[in-house]
Parts: C-alpha cells; structure tokens; sequence
C-alpha cells in the first residue's frame, strides 16, 4: 500500500471514532432534555391546583376561537378579546389565546394539557435562549449552561405554571434576541432581518399588555446600532415595519377609546389628571424597588399566585454573581460594540412596564426582565471558560484553574438553591387553592349534582361566571344550561345560584367553600 493510502486509512480510523463520539454527545444531550422536559412538567396536574379566573378566560376564549371562530361575546377573530362583564370588563391580549386556540382544535381541552402547553413555551424559550448563547460566545458549552441555568431559574419556572397572558412573553423576547443578533453584526441589514426584528418586535407588543411600552422602547433602542448610514437606514426600515404592524392596535383604539388604557389606570398611580410632579419621584421609587435585589434574589414576588412563598428569591443568586460579572466585562472588553449596550439597556427598559405600576415587583410586569439578566451571564461564563490572556482588559489576572473553580463554586451554589427551591415549591405550591380559585370547582361539583336547570351564575366578589363555562366546556356539558345574571339582577324562586360570596339573602346556602357558595334561591 502506498503512503498516501496509509495516510487516508489513518484519517479514515480518525475519522469515524470522532464522528461516533458527536452522534452519542448529540444523542445525550438530546436525552438530558428530554429528561429536563418532563421533570419540568411532572407535577403540573395538581401544581398549581386550581384554575385562577385569568386563566379560565384565556382558554375558554380559545377554545371558542378553535371551534366557532368568535370569542365569547361573539366577535369573529378579534383584534383583543374582551373578557368578564360590567365594571369588570378588560381587554385580554391575542397572542395567548391564538396560540392555544391551535392544539384546542383537535385536543380535548384540559386544565393540565393547558398547563403543560404552557410551561411548553417557556422551556422552549430557555432552550433557544440556550441557542443565543451558544451564537454569541462560539461555544456549545456556554450554550448548554445558559439554557440549563434558564430551565431552573425559579422566575420562568414560576411563569411556566401559569395559563395567562405572560407564558408565551419570554419565547417573544428570544426570538427578538435571535433576529436582532442576526442582523446586527452586518453594515446594511437584509429586508430578511428587517422584517425578523419588526416581526418579533410586534410579538412583543400584542402579547402582553407591557408590550405596548416595552415593544416601543425596545424599537427606539435600535438606535444604538446606527453607527453608520447603512445601519440607520437599517434601523429606520424596521422601524417603518414595525409602526405598519401597529396599524391594527390603532384602529381598535380608535373604536374603544378607553378599552386600552382603562386597565393601566386601574393598577397604575399614574391618572388622567395626575401632574408630572407627582408622577416622576413615584416612578423613581417604584423603579428602584422593581430593581431591589431583595426582592430578585430572597423574596421574590409577594403574590403566592406567581411565587410560592418560602421558596427564596425569583433569581438564583449565583447566576445573579455571573450577571455582575458580565456587566464588568462589558464595561472593560465590549462597552464599543452596540450589541451589548442594547442588552443593558433592554434589561433596564424592561423593568419600566411595572414601575409604572403601583405593585411592588409584580414579576410579571417585568418578565423580560430575567431574560436580559440571563443573556447578561454570557460573557462571564466566556471570561471563566476561556484560556488566561493576561492582556490589559482582563478586570482580574486569574489562571485558568481559578477559573474554573470559581465557575464550579457558582455551579454548586446554584444547584443547592435549585434543589431548595424545587423541593420548597412541590411542598407549597399544592396549598395556594384559595389563590387559584380552586373552591370554585368545589360548589360547581355540588351544583352540577343538583337536578335543576338551569343553574345561574352570580358575580359578587369577581367575575367567576367564567369558571362554569370553562369547567362546563372541560367535561362536555352543554353550556347553554347556565344562565350567566346581570349585575344585580336576582335569579328566580326555586333555581340553583353559583355565586363568588360568602353569604346572600333569601337563601338556602347548599355549599360553602372558600370565597364561593352554591344556594337555592327563595
């Protein structure tokens, strides 16, 4: 045999073990996932327990939308979905339950399959969120890292559980990251990546009701990548796209003037008639207090709806430490590319949706919020993976074994807290019934064992005569035997009332649980 075939040979025997070894490293990375996923999702039938009345509506507007194409005041694929009566009326945001109007056309509606779809999208947004860091730093490793430490970050767990307007935010605000890291990297962006960035930036803005601050924000921001006059020719295109996307938004407020804007002065300190001096020292405080990091790192938020008490922080501290660490670096090594002012910016537009409000770090008003912080580790974990340079933007000189160590202490601490909060979360995530309006489908059981119909649905406390329908709706019942009373109006002699209160007159109380109650009308 010739030398020249010895030496094929020998790169053929090479060959094939390392082609071998990245189809079993392909195969088990897979397989982890895989095992992440449904770990992720293990105990979604009683965790959290109940339905909260936000999420009835949700998908009960998407169940009609997958089966009559109206919602349920019979509008035809509506723009925003008015949801609830009377002085309860809001304006629920497409997105949500467009998207799950999809699977409810051939899957059978469920409390946990909507759960599960769900915490569905937040998984996938931690594993693309995986994907930008692998995109940024060149390197599969910090890629895995990032979308592992995404997958156990208590925040986008706890939003994960929930069947509301925020479950499909945090996929929203990668694929914004994706499309604008794509693009920003070339002198003149295609119409490819003008129509990307102007699209997910839409998605940002009719997904959520902070979108409509927050896409905003986030398109002005595109400004610090118009270094050049292609580049601002770049970023006036997506900004023509993207005000052309917000057409739609226009016109339904042209025709409901105050639907848009009555929810914001709800929750809001900020009124009509509320004077700029007023408004600037409240948004200042609230600000500061959305970005304590008392909150972030120990108490989280201080609904038990969106974070179960005693589980510490909404953040883990030691990713938190490679946030500080990135912040450094982008200081010292990056502060020039326009890439990595944008992502400090966009964490910090992210928390003036819910500055704006008056809770104290209502985590989801400011859900992207984590998302910013968690592409912010990204040139951390790359300083500590990487081989010691010992230029002069190093911030400190160490050797690669201190490196290491020190990532393996921040690894260590983060999967203790993960453990803790894991553990403190399936202990005390199946006692919120009372937040998850889980007593209503206590008296619904009860009524629906009555033979009277048709059974009238009273709202006293909140507009809970959605439950019926959606619970109705899960087990096949025709709805058209619940009669759904106006605000004050009283139900016939003799008829079965489900009603949000705890007492009511000329009545005999059947059942009693919670906030609800099922009686017979005198």
């Amino acid at each position: 045999m010739t030398d020249a075939g010895n030496i094929k040979q020998a790169n053929e025997s090479i060959r094939k073990p390392s082609q071998l070894w990245r189809r079993v490293r392909v195969l088990a990375i897979t397989l982890g996932f895989v095992l992440l996923y449904l770990f992720y999702i293990s105990d979604l039938k009683t965790n959290p327990p109940g339905f909260y009345v936000d999420e009835s509506a949700i998908a009960y507007n998407a169940y009609l939308i997958a089966h009559t194409g109206k919602n349920e005041f019979g509008t035809t694929l509506p723009v925003f979905f008015p949801v609830y009566t009377a002085g309860w009326t809001q304006y629920a945001n497409p997105t949500q339950i467009y998207l799950l109007a999809i699977p409810f056309i051939v899957v059978r509606p469920t409390i946990h399959f909507a759960r599960v779809y769900s915490a569905s999208w937040v998984f996938l947004a931690c594993l693309f969120l995986g994907l930008l860091a692998k995109k940024i730093s060149g390197k599969e490793s910090i890629g895995l890292l990032v979308a592992v430490i995404a997958i156990f970050t208590p925040w986008l767990f706890d939003v994960s559980r929930l069947v509301m307007e925020t479950f499909f935010y945090p996929m929203a605000v990668v694929l914004f990251l994706l499309a604008l890291y794509a693009a920003q990297k070339k002198e003149s962006w295609s119409w490819f990546n003008v129509t990307s960035i102007a699209a997910t930036l839409m998605l940002l803005t009719y997904t959520y009701t902070i979108g409509r601050l927050l896409g905003p924000l986030l398109a002005g921001g595109l400004v610090l990548f118009a270094t050049s006059q292609p580049r601002l020719v770049s970023v006036i295109r997506t900004w023509v796209f993207f005000a052309l996307s917000l057409l739609p938004l226009f016109v339904f407020k042209s025709q409901h003037p105050d639907a848009l804007t009555q929810r914001f002065y709800l929750i809001s300190y900020i009124k009509p008639d509320s004077p700029w001096r007023e408004i600037l020292p409240k948004f200042v405080r609230r600000y500061f207090e959305d970005l304590s990091l008392i909150n972030l790192l120990f108490n989280g938020d201080g609904n038990p709806r969106h974070h179960a008490y005693g589980t510490l922080g909404s953040f883990l501290i030691g990713a938190f430490a490679l946030v500080l660490f990135g912040l450094i670096l982008i200081i010292v090594r990056h502060w020039r590319e326009p890439w990595w002012r944008f992502v400090i910016f966009g964490a910090a537009a992210s928390i003036v949706p819910g500055a704006l409000t008056a809770d104290q770090f209502h985590s989801l008003r400011i859900v992207a919020y984590p998302v910013f912080l968690l592409v912010l580790m990204i040139p951390g974990l790359q300083f500590l993976l990487e081989h010691p340079k010992h230029s002069a933007t190093d911030p400190l000189p160490l050797s690669a074994f201190a490196r290491r160590l020190i990532l393996a202490v921040l690894i260590a601490a983060m999967a203790a807290q993960v453990i803790y909060f894991q553990s403190a979360y399936r202990l005390e995530g199946p006692q919120r019934g009372l937040v998850f309006d889980a007593d209503y489908k206590v008296v619904y059981d009860v009524a629906m064992s009555q033979s009277n119909r048709p059974i009238y649905l009273s709202d006293v406390q909140e507009p809970a005569y959605v439950h019926a329908l959606w619970y109705a709706t899960v087990e096949g019942r025709d709805r058209n035997q619940f009669i759904h009373l106006d605000e004050g109006a009283h139900a016939p002699a003799g008829s079965i009332v489900i009603a949000s209160e705890r007492d009511c007159l000329n009545c005999n109380v059947i059942k009693r649980s919670g906030d609800y109650i099922v009686y017979r009308q005198f």
